[in-house]
């Protein structure tokens, strides 16, 4: 009887430690951690266009990850998106001109920001927005413009013109 009580505390412990491995793997998948808010600034950019961004999505340079989107709001003057982003303070060097695009990660993939430093000497600091952004493309505007530009070049070619005659083996018929 004593052999099946440190069987069974054996089995509950593994099982615990199990369950306990299971919740912090889904915790860091889930991107659900975050930085402490004194390792980090905080910089916005107004976008035109946020395709599938949302609150944890990753601000990327060089393609690594270096902060993320803190917040989203919408100017209801300009109706322009207004995207809060924290930056690990690691970073701090990023010049002031920096470029804030929204990407795709692959042709279905995850939207993320994509920073492309520009050359000023100043660096984003606490506060600062971004003066360059870009928004996200969407793949069915460039469809229905390639199709368009097909049916606008197929109207402008002409009909093949009519054969005349002016051979010259009909001339005398």
């Amino acid at each position: 009887m004593k052999g099946n009580l440190y069987v069974e505390i054996a089995v509950a412990f593994f099982i615990l430690s199990g369950i306990i491995a299971l919740a912090i793997l889904s915790y860091h998948v889930s991107n659900l951690t975050t930085y402490s808010d004194s390792g980090q600034f905080e910089v916005t950019g107004k976008f035109d266009n946020i395709i599938g961004l949302e609150v944890r999505t990753p601000v990327k340079l060089g393609g690594m990850k270096i902060g993320t989107i803190r917040n989203i709001e919408l100017d209801p003057s300009d109706h322009q998106a207004i995207v809060t982003m924290q930056i690990d303070n690691k970073y701090n060097r990023i010049p002031r001109d920096t470029n804030a695009s929204v990407y795709t990660a692959g042709l279905l993939g995850d939207n993320y920001i994509h920073l492309e430093p520009g050359g000023e000497e100043d660096s984003l600091k606490q506060g600062d927005k971004f003066q360059l952004t870009q928004g996200g493309i969407i793949l069915e505007k460039i469809l229905q413009r390639a199709v368009d530009l097909k049916d606008k070049g197929d109207k402008e070619k002409k009909p093949p013109s009519q054969p005349s005659n002016t051979n010259p083996f009909n001339q005398g018929l």
